[in-house]
């Protein structure tokens, strides 16, 4: 296998680079304050909207809006996990904890997958934990038929639409839970808090209060989080490097995208979008990355994608990295 695409050559090496972005992982500890309270207080409004507006269609649309707001409440845990806000605070540390059993992405199983996954992206062989399996055109050509049919179901967008039972129940929770009992017992914890609820809430308040209050928003939550998680390493302008020649800071500038967005999609997302400078330094506060790629030149130019109909419909078309044009492809015909 052969790496098709020449090094770049930015104007700093990597250690300056890793420096330069250093200077911004450095929190403000009563901006981040603000921003868990801002984002819980809107979250309990467009719950509490779900709940007791006066119509359904009304009650929908505060659920729809709950479940976007709770992909930046993810972001706010993200940051947590990582060490870039709130460290060592035993108050964020309960408010987190719960939050990651409400999203079905428990601390320990989150922060072994997802710390492997900065270690590791865009890597073959070894990116696929903590990240959606790929594979090259080499190693699609020796796969068996189960095995081709596994990996199209990791990859097919239905996966991603209903990321709450595929990704995050069974992905993030059940199977963690098989693989080590011991380690990952707050998954059974979550997986029981969700069935759980499934159970209670119907028989307790109402069908509707299940469906809407509870179910939506985070139907809504997981699938565009794992759309996120997917656009972010598997947009056009992605490059893959084989496991020998991997390098740190070249997978955060060119194998993580920078996803554009307006304002209330950045607020929404936690400034996600920013997701090659999140790479290159993950201790950067979300609220800082925006203003660490203005600063740093060698962030200016990253691979770009967006959120419209046509580049959700492209992404979703990359299936297999093609080492020889040094791209992704999509499945031989």
């Amino acid at each position: 296998m052969t790496d098709a695409t020449p090094p770049t050559n930015p104007a700093r090496a990597p250690r300056e680079l890793l420096a330069a972005a250093r200077e911004f992982a450095v929190e403000h500890r009563g901006r981040s304050w603000f921003h868990l309270a801002e984002t819980m207080l809107v979250l309990g409004l467009a719950l509490t909207g779900a709940a007791l507006l006066p119509n359904l269609a009304l009650r929908l649309l505060a659920a729809t809006f709950a479940g976007f707001v709770g992909v930046r409440f993810f972001i706010l845990y993200h940051d947590y996990q990582h060490g870039a806000i709130l460290r060592d605070s035993k108050l964020a540390e309960a408010i987190f904890w719960l939050f990651g059993l409400y999203v079905l992405t428990p601390k320990n199983v989150w922060k072994q997958t997802h710390n492997y996954h900065h270690a590791h992206t865009a890597k073959i062989v070894g990116s696929h934990v903590g990240s959606y399996l790929m594979v090259t055109t080499e190693m699609w050509a020796k796969m068996s038929p189960k095995e081709r049919l596994v990996y199209k179901l990791y990859r097919h967008p239905l996966t991603v639409v209903f990321a709450y039972l595929t990704v995050f129940f069974y992905g993030m929770c059940v199977s963690s839970f098989l693989r080590n009992k011991r380690k990952n017992w707050d998954s059974l914890v979550a997986v029981l808090v969700h069935v759980g609820l499934a159970v209670a809430l119907p028989l307790a308040v109402s069908l509707e209060a299940y469906l809407v209050v509870w179910l939506l928003p985070l139907v809504i939550a997981t699938m565009v989080g794992a759309y996120l998680f997917y656009a972010q390493h598997n947009y056009p302008d992605v490059h893959v490097q084989p496991r020998e020649s991997w390098e740190y800071t070249r997978a955060a500038l060119e194998s993580s995208s920078y996803m554009e967005t307006g304002p209330v999609l950045r607020w929404l997302t936690g400034n996600i979008g920013y997701h090659h400078v999140h790479h290159l330094n993950p201790s950067i506060p979300f609220y800082r990355l925006p203003e660490t790629m203005a600063a740093i030149e060698e962030l200016q130019h990253p691979g770009r994608t967006d959120l419209s109909l046509r580049e959700i419909a492209r992404c979703f078309s990359l299936k297999l990295w093609d080492a020889e044009q040094g791209k992704m492809v999509g499945y031989p015909s």
